[in-house]
């Protein structure tokens, strides 16, 4: 017994290889639990849709003109919603699939059994974010072919920018995420609820699916305090070319500068906040409770 230890420890720190070989593992279990319920998947992929054309045609509603709004020189209307979506899907999908499947594994009993092995807890979390990638961004891909056949075509302008801003923004949107599981780990089967407020937030304080301009004055302010409007913000006006008054919440200069911090900080904030809430809970001997 005296050598397993060592050899085990051995195993985990022979380098960039070993760890990339977990997390690799991890991602095809993360992967393949996604795959053994396909009627689920369907769903999913089916609801995504279903909100899309929902709320495109409820916004569409409001204005006088209808589709013809949507054929307007800038394609602001299909712009604003299409790329607004993005973010919201992205978002939504940490908050479920890295902040509240801590708390799956943990009623499964799999969490504490995964960190009583070697195994890297940073690619635990890490293949989450894959995961999130591949299946989000296809279904965020989807939505737009959808939103561009309803609304017209999608503006594309600026891409190398808007890419690095959408790239910063889920940087900053997944270090929510693990700052998210280390509050499911505290807070338990209420992270579900706080889950589902966090997404009605973001719709409205981030306004993924309207201008900012159509917020309440008293809103805006609360708007400009949270990094991932901003990030919102520059990377749909990005897109759009810089039409008209937009950026709406701030300078461009300045919204770069806040999803930057945003895209660099909180992956680290995040992660350190799980580690922290994660020994808690190993010291108190709470990782398997209910």
């Amino acid at each position: 017994m005296a050598a397993t230890g060592p050899a085990l420890q051995g195993a985990t720190l022979r380098g960039p290889r070993a760890w990339l070989s977990t997390l690799l593992a991890m991602c095809r279990k993360e992967l393949t639990i996604m795959l053994r319920y396909p009627v689920e998947l369907v769903a999913s992929f089916g609801q995504i849709l279903l909100i899309v054309m929902v709320l495109t045609l409820a916004g569409l509603m409001f204005s006088p003109t209808g589709l013809n709004t949507a054929a307007d020189q800038s394609g602001q209307t299909a712009g604003v919603v299409a790329y607004g979506f993005v973010l919201f899907m992205f978002l939504s999908d940490t908050l479920w699939s890295i902040g509240y499947n801590v708390r799956r594994e943990q009623k499964q009993g799999t969490l504490e059994q995964l960190y009583l092995s070697p195994a890297s807890k940073f690619a635990s979390l890490l293949s989450r974010v894959t995961v999130t990638l591949v299946w989000t961004g296809a279904m965020t891909v989807a939505a737009a072919g959808l939103l561009s056949l309803m609304l017209g075509r999608l503006p594309a302008e600026n891409l190398p920018l808007g890419v690095g801003v959408l790239a910063l923004a889920l940087s900053g949107t997944f270090g929510t995420g693990f700052a998210f599981a280390a509050l499911t780990l505290r807070i338990r089967e209420a992270g579900q609820t706080l889950a589902n407020l966090f997404q009605f937030a973001f719709m409205i304080l981030c306004a993924p699916f309207f201008p900012f301009a159509a917020l309440p004055d008293w809103l805006l302010p609360v708007s400009r305090l949270i990094p991932l409007a901003h990030g919102v913000d520059a990377f749909r006006s990005a897109l759009m070319g810089f039409p008209a008054g937009y950026p709406e919440l701030a300078p461009l200069a300045l919204e770069l500068a806040v999803v930057a911090a945003f895209g660099l900080v909180m992956p680290w904030l995040g992660y350190w906040l799980y580690r922290r809430e994660e020994n808690r809970a190993r010291a108190k001997g709470s990782l398997s409770e209910y």
